[in-house]
């Protein structure tokens, strides 16, 4: 087997289902498809890098809903603040996992934070907040930087279908402008190709620049994945890859026409750095077979998670 190719990835089913596919699409045969319909979108949080203890955007909202609640001590009375000023994920957690249970009866609530978070900033600004938060925080597991925190596998798939000239997107529940920053330094995904959710924005006259307004946040979720997919590409992606129940219909979208692949990151390792679980991803998990998606097991089709070499300087993003 040649290991120049997906090295960081074991022998086994999944390492030859993706080469099969990448080598049928890439090659005249009755599967061929010219470089412009090869496009493959990934999820992120807990698909290209951890999302355990908490999701990276996560941290850097309680950071600044912490900031918010020390200015204006009335907030600390309620949620997220008061979790953001004891620095505890928990009610946020739930908030999340109940969602992908299908309860979205606190969603408003975290929505409406989300927005008072950078209501009133311009992009700009919002970029540099984003900047400082990527050169200072760790995760707080590995206790290295967020930016050396990819999944070495997922990063070797990444540049292996870039190489196959495929149109490698991320298709994220994460914000589209919190991932943008980082998403070319660790993964090679350019901004223009980083879709996610996203909070209003409106135009200043005065500042002559574009800022956050006051609007709904939209969630780049579920259904509304291959939607915010179309709209964006005007493609039908042929290869998908997520990790939770709110990944199902993306995959379903990219599968359902002609042949695609369809790839389920399974978080079943206990020792290597990552964290096993399946809250959230229950419904996923259970379709899988039945719609022949492909799951790859963290602990069994991945050889290495994180990069094993020193740590690299923080990238100048």
């Amino acid at each position: 087997m040649n290991h120049s190719v997906l090295p960081s990835w074991n022998d086994g089913e999944a390492r030859s289902a993706i080469l099969r596919f990448v080598e049928e699409v890439t090659s005249p045969g009755e599967n061929f498809l010219p470089p412009e319909e090869r496009v493959a979108v990934f999820d992120n949080d807990g698909t290209l890098w951890p999302e355990k203890p908490m999701p990276v955007q996560l941290h850097f909202l309680l950071l600044r809903w912490k900031e918010m609640a020390t200015a204006d001590a009335s907030l600390a009375e309620r949620e997220p603040y008061a979790s953001a000023v004891t620095g505890d994920p928990r009610w946020v957690g739930s908030v999340v996992a109940a969602h992908y249970g299908g309860d979205d009866t606190r969603i408003p609530v975290l929505a409406q934070a989300v927005v008072a978070a950078q209501k009133g900033l311009s992009t700009g600004d919002m970029a540099d907040r984003i900047r400082a938060f990527f050169r200072t925080e760790v995760h707080p597991g590995l206790r290295r930087p967020y930016t050396d925190c990819a999944y070495l596998p997922m990063a070797e798939l990444l540049d292996l279908l870039r190489e196959k000239e495929f149109t490698t997107v991320i298709a994220s529940g994460g914000g589209r402008d919190f991932m943008r920053l980082i998403s070319a330094p660790m993964y090679g995904v350019r901004p223009d190709q980083v879709i996610g959710s996203m909070a209003d924005t409106v135009w200043s006259d005065s500042r002559r620049t574009v800022v956050y307004g006051e609007g709904a946040p939209y969630l780049d979720d579920g259904p509304a994945k291959p939607v915010r997919i179309w709209s964006r590409l005007g493609r039908r992606p042929v290869l998908a890859c997520g990790n939770s129940n709110g990944d199902i219909e993306m995959l379903d979208y990219a599968t359902s026409d002609r042949p695609g692949l369809g790839l389920l990151i399974r978080h079943d390792d206990y020792g290597r750095g990552d964290t096993a679980y399946t809250t959230g991803a229950e419904r996923i998990l259970a379709e899988a077979p039945q719609r022949s998606w492909l799951t790859v097991s963290v602990r069994d089709d991945w050889s290495r998670i994180f990069s094993d070499a020193e740590q690299s300087p923080r990238p100048d993003l």
